[in-house]
């Protein structure tokens, strides 16, 4: 999988808190700072991103790093969205909103990459961390269930 310890060494993680600094400086200038749903629409995004690299890294299976790092994935692609509602609104300009955009595309890219070599053939689908590998079928059926319920759940407008 990967050589570090702990989510603070990897470079992908250090990136994602560089662009969650970025995003908060950003939207503590004016106009920004007044737009309190985007605001906490692309705050709440930025951290996701370098707290689901995090999670992911913490849990205890492939399948479930590879999980979280689709959803911080997610939520890097919604954090370039955002950027460019700012920017149409005039609450950064091009230049910054691009830089930004380009340093969330370039943490995208490198997620891909480290899902991707996750997902080779010869790459190992069991634990890492001495769990059981019933346990991490057992959680992705959890997951499977989970995400039929909640779409169920949004489509008769109960969430």
């Amino acid at each position: 999988m990967n050589k570090s310890r702990t989510f603070e060494e990897l470079p992908v993680w250090q990136k994602a808190r560089e662009l969650t600094q970025g995003i908060y400086s950003a939207t503590k200038q004016k106009p920004f700072c007044f737009d309190k749903g985007l605001v906490d629409q692309i705050t709440r995004a930025a951290v996701s991103v370098m707290s689901n690299i995090a999670e992911g890294l913490e849990r205890g299976t492939t399948n479930e790093l590879i999980y979280f790092l689709f959803i911080a994935k997610g939520s890097v692609g919604e954090v370039r969205a955002q950027l460019y509602v700012a920017e149409d609104q005039d609450y950064v300009n091009s230049t910054s909103a691009n830089i930004l955009r380009h340093d969330a595309k370039a943490i995208s890219v490198q997620l891909s990459n480290w899902i991707k070599s996750m997902q080779t053939l010869d790459t190992p689908k069991g634990p890492q961390h001495h769990i059981e590998p019933q346990k991490e079928s057992d959680f992705m059926q959890q997951m499977t269930e989970w995400k039929k319920d909640f779409e169920l759940k949004l489509k008769n407008k109960e969430v």
